[in-house]
């Protein structure tokens, strides 16, 4: 009696000392989530299970628990007990051809990933020249379905305990002995004992559990099919001293792999204690999912499938002729839908196919995007010749191909050094479509102004009145050069790209329009980008070249600041612009990165200020036209009120005129200024400063 007492008697001391010292470990997933466990190599969570592998070749998957847990008494040699249990499926590949393999083994390992571990029969566990090394510290009770001579396994099918090594230490073909079969009971079982032994094939696809205990250096290996309770005779009992192996903190959890033989392997619960040796209890056994591969039905055997191929070749020369009537038919349809589009024999750009536009882009590689807009993102490519586009993907049925056909109107036949120049375009089905443009080497002009911007590509103060000039010149193009009067009504800094000379060209036109001279828009729609609304725009819905300059002059603010129109804490670019220069301090709103470096021309960045702050004036009559914006920038004296002013001095005089100040402050008031409350009633649309407004009323 005492003899049987003292094992137990000396479990409760160690969960005693465990709950007493903090090194209880104690966990229970009836499910996983990312959350559990440490994920490594083609392993991943599906619907709750652990799948280590799939149906892929030469693959390694590995699941470890989050953190690594005590297996020694703290500055002992002494390796703390532990009791683990698992609920597993080994699934072969659904494709006959392709044999299964190669299994799945639960470890203990001291560090994280797969470093250090090859596929195939290596099980991602060691590789050719780590197998066997004492120094790897790692202990794994494996469940192999192959028999592999290097490591003098005994099967196909059994259980083996690995220590820095795949050459087991003891093994045993998987299965187990049912409870009301007598056995001899000892570790060498009889021959009557094996043929009482219930064998269990282990990558058939069903579940099977799995119980696992180490306490006074004796490990006990024990399985079943699921739901039945655990076997009272173990599949292995022997004796072991992990001491020498364990570290004093372990990563515990599983590992398999797969070569050309390949199958799946998941594991669908586990639990873990070193404290608790019932814990297993808590794993839920009924309603698992089931991974076995079903019988082939009768239909699918040979003898069905002669008895009625002759009777089913005159049916199947009828399918092959029917469908080759529909092919040629569909064929011929797709043609006559691949013809030239009607608007297309009205506007200029080619069609490219988009097999071209495929490979030019390297079937749309994710390395090569360069941009994400609104409707899709943007693609760099590089054409047979060597000639270098942006591939604008549009995949969104409705305001995609509002905004495709946008594009196509009005940059296709348009023709400005300072526009970007649409090459062609292509249509595909589905809804998916794709603008290509001439490539710009040097990115969008926000990438170049802001504080965030790298240092190094910071734009000198030149540079971005220079860019400001090619901008100005292409609207004035867009609101008077052209046939019809084109209203871009989105100008934003990310919208400005920059070629390989660091010219400034117009771009993004899937908001614009395009409307006779002398005629008044009649949209309704507000679009744009919060921070460039002018604040008639938001009122009416309606756009107008004025609106087109309001956007440009807090583009000008936000090209000479640094800042962005809208940014968190701060007040309204704009607002702080005017509040500086009724201060008298116009000059301390400029970017202080280009006072740093220093030599710019205070007096030429000051009349560009105004000039901002004059097309941003909220009184759209109070706006100088884009015709006058390109006269003051080009430093032109000519007539801007009166055949005899100078037109900068009447700007300046504009300005600072006791009359439009005082309107500016009640225009910053609720009189006229759009505020927030009135852009979201406006649209739908969040109020971050990147936001377009696309919604109409």
């Amino acid at each position: 009696m005492m003899k049987h007492l003292k094992p137990h008697l000396f479990i409760l001391l160690l969960i005693i000392l465990f709950s007493q010292s903090g090194l209880s470990v104690d966990f229970v997933f009836n499910g996983f989530n990312s959350s559990n466990l440490l994920l490594y190599g083609i392993a991943d969570i599906d619907s709750r299970i652990l799948t280590l592998t799939n149906e892929t070749a030469l693959v390694v998957g590995r699941a470890l628990y989050r953190s690594k847990i005590p297996t020694k008494t703290p500055n002992s040699s002494h390796v703390l007990p532990f009791s683990t249990s698992f609920i597993f499926s080994m699934a072969p590949s659904r494709n006959k051809v392709t044999l299964p393999g190669h299994g799945l083994v639960f470890i203990f390992t001291p560090s994280t990933g797969i470093n250090g571990t090859s596929s195939s029969q290596h099980l991602g566990l060691f590789n050719l020249t780590n197998n066997g090394n004492s120094s790897n510290h790692v202990f794994g009770v494996e469940f192999d379905v192959f028999a592999n001579q290097e490591f003098d396994d005994i099967d196909d099918n059994h259980v083996g305990i690995d220590i820095n090594s795949l050459k087991s230490t003891s093994s045993h073909t998987a299965g187990y002995w049912p409870d009301n079969i007598k056995s001899s009971g000892n570790s060498n079982n009889s021959a009557d004992d094996e043929k009482a032994l219930e064998k269990m094939k282990l990558n058939n696809g069903k579940n099977y559990q799995v119980w696992i205990d180490y306490v006074d250096s004796v490990i006990i290996v024990t399985m079943a099919p699921v739901g039945i309770k655990r076997p009272k005779r173990p599949l292995l009992n022997v004796s072991l001293n992990l001491s020498d192996v364990f570290e004093d903190e372990m990563y515990v959890g599983f590992t398999s792999s797969t070569g050309r033989l390949v199958q799946s392997h998941r594991v669908l619960s586990w639990s873990f204690s070193n404290t608790n040796f019932s814990l297993s209890e808590s794993l839920i056994t009924t309603g698992l999912p089931s991974f076995a591969i079903p019988k082939t039905p009768f239909y699918k055997h040979r003898s069905f499938i002669a008895g009625v191929t002759v009777g089913s070749f005159f049916i199947l020369v009828f399918i092959a002729l029917f469908s080759l009537f529909l092919i040629k038919r569909d064929r011929r349809r797709a043609r006559e839908r691949a013809e030239m589009e009607d608007w297309e024999f009205e506007y200029w750009p080619h069609r490219m196919t988009y097999q071209e536009i495929d490979a030019a882009t390297e079937e749309f590689l994710e390395e090569k995007v360069i941009g994400v807009g609104g409707n899709g993102k943007v693609y760099k490519g590089v054409l047979p010749g060597g000639t270098e586009i942006a591939v604008k993907r549009i995949s969104h049925e409705n305001d995609g191909m509002r905004t495709f056909l946008a594009e196509i109107s009005s940059l296709g036949r348009l023709k400005h050094k300072s526009l970007v120049g649409l090459k062609g375009w292509c249509k595909k089905e589905k809804g998916i479509f794709m603008l290509i443009y001439d490539y710009m080497e040097n990115g969008s002009l926000d990438k170049r102004v802001y504080y965030d911007c790298d240092e190094s590509k910071m734009l000198s103060c030149e540079d971005r009145i220079r860019i400001l000039k090619d901008v100005a010149s292409a609207l004035l193009y867009l609101h008077e050069g052209w046939e019809a009067k084109v209203l871009h009504r989105d100008i934003k800094a990310s919208n400005v790209l920059l070629d390989k000379d660091m010219n400034g060209r117009l771009g993004d036109f899937g908001l614009a329009r395009m409307h006779g001279h002398g005629q008044v828009a009649s949209t309704t729609r507000v679009v744009g980008t919060v921070g460039y609304l002018a604040p008639e725009e938001v009122r009416s819905g309606r756009a107008s070249t004025g609106t087109d300059v309001f956007g440009f002059g807090v583009l000008i603010l936000e090209v000479m600041c640094g800042r962005r129109p809208i940014e968190e804490g701060k007040p309204p670019l704009v607002e702080w612009v005017w509040q500086l220069m009724m201060q008298g301090e116009l000059l301390a709103a400029v970017d202080a990165r280009l006072k740093a470096n220093g030599g710019f021309d205070g007096v030429e960045v000051e009349k560009v200020l105004h000039l901002g702050l004059l097309c941003s004036y909220p009184n759209p009559d109070s706006r100088p036209t884009m015709r006058q914006v390109v006269k003051v920038l080009e430093g032109k004296n000519e007539p801007f009120e009166s055949e005899t002013e100078d037109m900068e001095a009447c700007l300046l005089q504009k300005l600072k005129s006791r009359d439009m100040w005082v309107n500016y402050s009640q225009n910053f008031g609720y009189a006229s200024h759009p505020t927030f409350h009135d852009i979201r009633n406006s649209s739908s649309m969040s109020l971050s400063w990147t936001n377009t407004i696309v919604e109409g009323r």
